[in-house]
């Protein structure tokens, strides 16, 4: 019986943190998990993880994470330690530290960009909104 809960919850932690289309949250997160906004959020969010912005999120403030796909609209900075993709429907406008950057035709990139390759700091931090 508790291996069948213990396989559960290991099934459960695999999850991406999900903010849905009609959630719109205010505040500032941080985690060790994946997180995936497909809805509205205001604040600094932080994970050692990844990042998915959906095609209709939003995130209005700083964002510093291991890697990151962006597909909706950011206003902030973000620090972003190994990969940060930039997909054609994204919108960036910001300050962005990252480690490696690719964009595809059609995102809009409003930003000062540093690249630091494998060799970002780690205690580079986006400044507070």
């Amino acid at each position: 019986m508790f291996a069948e809960k213990k396989k559960n919850n290991s099934e459960y932690s695999k999850l991406p943190n999900h903010i849905g289309a009609t959630t719109k949250i205010k505040g500032d997160i941080n985690s060790q998990e994946d997180f995936r906004i497909d809805g509205q959020f205001e604040g600094n969010l932080t994970t050692t993880s990844k990042i998915v912005l959906g095609e209709k999120g939003v995130l209005d403030g700083n964002i510093k994470c291991a890697n990151a796909e962006i597909l909706g609209k950011v206003s902030g900075d973000l620090v972003v330690e190994n990969l940060l993709s930039i997909k054609s429907t994204a919108s960036i406008d910001g300050n962005v530290v990252i480690g490696k950057l690719a964009i595809e035709p059609g995102a809009v990139f409003n930003a000062t960009c540093q690249m630091k390759g494998n060799q970002i700091a780690k205690n580079v931090t986006p400044k507070t909104k």
